[in-house]
């Protein structure tokens, strides 16, 4: 089963609350309001800052903020600023040094690649706003099979050629 972390799932939670707040946010207030404890939040909120996803701004009115517009930030950097790259299978994942000892002989090596992709595309189509106001936004639809692939773009070629 593929399943997020609770850590990321703060991340999301706290970068989410972030999207629908005016100005910074201060850790303590942001642990209140979305209910994860607050030294938790202070790490998650660090880890996210390291990652250039929310700056933190000191002083009175200081706290955390986005680091740029919600509608420019994919939840796929909220999620890679935890866990590190999306990679649904360690050869799948082509930024470290791990080695399988079937990768040489591998059928479905190819393929793996194909659904890490497929996944990263989806999650990189989905923005922080997106999350925030989820009424606003259109689903991503994923394909189960080639049939429904074709199917999905033809379906979005001939809603582009009505506009």
């Amino acid at each position: 089963m593929l399943r997020i972390s609770k850590m990321t799932d703060y991340a999301v939670v706290l970068a989410t609350h972030l999207a629908a707040a005016d100005g910074a946010q201060p850790a303590r207030d942001l642990a209140v309001q979305t209910q994860i404890p607050e030294p938790t939040a202070s790490k998650v909120l660090k880890t996210l800052a390291r990652a250039g996803v929310v700056i933190s701004q000191r002083g009175a009115k200081g706290g955390y903020a986005l680091a740029r517009r919600p509608e420019q930030i994919g939840i796929h950097e909220v999620i890679e600023a935890i866990e590190g790259p999306i990679a649904v299978t360690e050869c799948s994942d082509e930024s470290s040094d791990s080695f399988c000892e079937y990768e040489t002989n591998c059928g479905v090596r190819a393929n793996w690649q194909r659904i890490n992709l497929a996944v990263h595309r989806a999650l990189s189509e989905i923005s922080l706003a997106d999350m925030a106001f989820p009424g606003a936004a259109e689903l991503v639809s994923i394909a189960l099979s080639s049939k429904d692939a074709e199917r999905l773009r033809s379906s979005d070629t001939q809603s582009n050629d009505v506009h």
